[in-house]
């Protein structure tokens, strides 16, 4: 009898993708997925009433912060649909709450208590996600509208005075309510479906729109620029894969006595500790991103009208665009963010991992050092050095559409609204990818299939 997963003739990937649909479980969860992302792509192409598509349209061609976004949101936001904001606002929350818990000691003890710890410390974020996804409603509105500048209006009856006040407070709570739901979707696909739910409902988003961009590169800088930007897709995906998966393994020995027939017997054993070279993800990203856009979101509001003389507020905002005349700044400092946030955010995670006390807890030790100060000093310093490589690889992805710049040979301006998803965006999609994928193998070695994974 032929067994499961292994059937002759079938590539390993095919035939464990063959093993997931055939597996009634598996099967669900995958149904289950896809039918949330349904779901999800479904209330994107709902707009709220009262926004002219073509104006907005216009306005998110000219703004590069606005067509990334909209990027990540997979077209919602340039429609200004029901889930423009996509969930942003808890991503937000979630980075504030794990910034707050090394500095807050209330939140440091539920952070120890385990699971019923972690639920009360994600039921805070979930407050907190309400009045941010109310004020970046907001914030995106007059944004837009004051990104259209002399042309009018794109969306009507925005403002909280007057006869605009109605208006304005029923789109920030429609697309408030749109950030709730979709947060909602994300959790029950981690609940019933395969993989995170909210990183696979960002994913969604990204490569939703990857056809549009490439269609737009290929009409901007022609086949050769076009071809050259596939190929930096590729070998970005490729580098990603391999830094997001390289790991530091610590070896660690444990050794116990157990008492039996009036005798003591002492056993050994061995594992390692997996310490990643990129341990924080996307989230220096998002954090270098919101400081180096927030001077320039707020200098935006104080300018001078076009034909003026540029006051302060102009200048800041020059200073901060990231396709004008101070454009080295922009990316320079773009970059010295992402590197610092990228350590002290992987110190923090260090620091809440509690390794060292861990390991004297149950018994473990690393050949060749000693338990205690000694331990921990050690593992810090290999962190610190692993850290450094993790924060300079986010840095280059970070600053990667100067590097299509000078490959393609177009302006930064034009590059950028092109490689919109290819920092964080594709960062984001391998990283939900290679997630889902460790998930799906699981699940398979799990009812004794082969996996896909080596």
């Amino acid at each position: 009898m032929e067994h499961p997963g292994r059937a002759s003739g079938w590539p390993k990937l095919l035939q464990a993708a063959r093993d997931s649909l055939q597996h009634p479980d598996l099967r669900g969860k995958l149904l289950f997925t896809f039918g949330i992302l349904v779901v999800f792509r479904l209330l994107a192409m709902i707009p709220l009433p009262g926004v002219d598509a073509e104006a907005l349209r216009d306005v998110f061609e000219r703004n590069a912060v606005l067509g990334m976004l909209d990027t990540f949101s997979g077209g919602a936001m340039e429609r200004l649909g029901l889930v423009a904001m996509g969930v942003y606002p808890y991503i937000t929350a979630s980075i504030v709450m794990q910034l707050l818990v090394p500095i807050v000691p209330k939140l440091q003890m539920l952070a120890r208590e385990g699971e019923e710890g972690r639920n009360t410390i994600n039921r805070y974020t979930h407050y907190l996600m309400v009045p941010l996804a109310m004020l970046q409603a907001y914030g995106q509105l007059m944004l837009i509208n004051r990104t259209a500048g002399i042309e009018g209006d794109v969306i009507q009856n925005v403002g909280l005075s007057g006869s605009d006040l109605f208006p304005t407070a029923a789109m920030i709570f429609t697309l408030t309510a749109g950030t709730v739901f979709l947060v909602w979707l994300g959790e029950l696909i981690t609940e019933r479906g395969i993989g995170n739910g909210i990183s696979i409902i960002i994913f969604a988003g990204i490569v939703t729109d990857m056809p549009d961009n490439i269609a737009r590169a290929h009409l901007t800088i022609g086949n050769m620029g076009a071809a050259k930007l596939i190929l930096l897709f590729i070998v970005m995906a490729f580098f990603i894969v391999y830094v997001l998966q390289a790991q530091r393994r610590i070896p660690v020995q444990y050794s116990r006595s157990t008492f039996r027939g009036g005798r003591v017997y002492r056993q050994s054993g061995g594992t390692h500790i997996p310490l990643l070279v990129n341990a924080t993800g996307m989230i220096p990203l998002i954090f270098a991103m919101s400081i180096m856009v927030f001077p320039g979101t707020v200098a935006s509001y104080f300018m001078n009208a076009p034909g003026e003389s540029p006051n302060v507020a102009n200048r800041i905002y020059d200073l901060f665009n990231s396709s004008g005349d101070w454009w080295w700044f922009y990316w320079g400092g773009y970059f010295i963010f992402v590197v610092g946030f990228t350590l002290f955010y992987a110190a923090i995670i260090f620091q809440q991992q509690n390794i060292p006390e861990m390991l004297q807890k149950q018994g473990g030790f690393i050949p060749g050092i000693r338990p205690g100060k000694p331990t921990a000093d050690y593992l810090s310093g290999v962190q610190n050095r692993l850290a450094w490589g993790g924060a300079i690889f986010l840095g280059l992805v970070a600053i990667m559409p100067l590097i299509a710049m000078v490959l393609v040979g177009t302006s930064i301006g034009t590059t950028q609204n092109l490689m919109v998803m290819s920092s964080a965006g594709i960062l984001i999609a391998v990283g939900v990818v290679l997630d889902t994928m460790r998930q799906m193998e699981a699940q398979l070695l799990m009812r004794h299939y082969e996996g896909f994974i080596k």
